[in-house]
């Protein structure tokens, strides 16, 4: 090989090593290739800090999953206890018109229709009872506006101001919740 060639070619070698960050020139190369490196790679606190973060979003994340868990646990229950409720609001007109047979029987009726009106009745209530349907019979109780319905006012010296007088028609509470409240006359002397 003549010198001349010798010559290009270590040229060449030496731009390629400049190039590839190795050579003479490299104290100034390596800089420049740890700053590119830094900007990508965070730091130790950086890395903390994210560690954190997450930590913490994971957290939040799992307690929102246990709400909406007890959420729809406690949903699931009302369902089941409450879920009945339409079908036992149609039932209370029938036991309404039993009670009315009952209190309205004619003379000439005989005892075997009333033993039989009352069995039903009784039937009925149990049948209620086992869903949990109370009644609200206030008999001698102070009026509540909450399971109470007042249709008139009327006097009673006998009875206290505020106490329930004449109950017109029951009521019903279904698990403590008051389905239909009690009407009835509040005592005002």
């Amino acid at each position: 090989m003549s010198e001349k060639d010798k010559s290009v070619e270590e040229n060449s070698l030496d731009e390629e090593l400049s190039l590839n960050g190795s050579g003479e020139d490299s104290d100034v190369s390596d800089d420049s290739q740890d700053e590119v490196e830094n900007v990508g790679t965070p730091t130790y606190e950086e890395l903390v800090d994210k560690k954190e973060e997450l930590e913490g979003l994971l957290l939040r994340a799992n307690a929102d999953l246990d709400n909406a868990l007890k959420r729809t646990l406690t949903e699931v229950e009302k369902a089941h206890k409450y879920g009945t409720e339409r079908l036992l609001m149609e039932l209370l007109p029938i036991i309404d018109n039993l009670e009315n047979a009952l209190n309205n029987l004619s003379e000439n009726s005989s005892k075997e229709d009333k033993e039989g009106i009352e069995l039903t009745l009784k039937s009925f209530e149990s049948t209620l009872d086992k869903f949990g349907m109370v009644p609200i019979y206030p008999d001698n109780e102070e009026f509540n506006p909450e399971k109470h319905e007042a249709v008139s006012m009327e006097k009673d010296k006998e009875k206290k101001d505020g106490f329930v007088g004449n109950i017109f028609q029951r009521g019903w509470e279904l698990h403590s919740r008051v389905l239909r409240p009690a009407r009835v006359t509040v005592i005002k002397n």
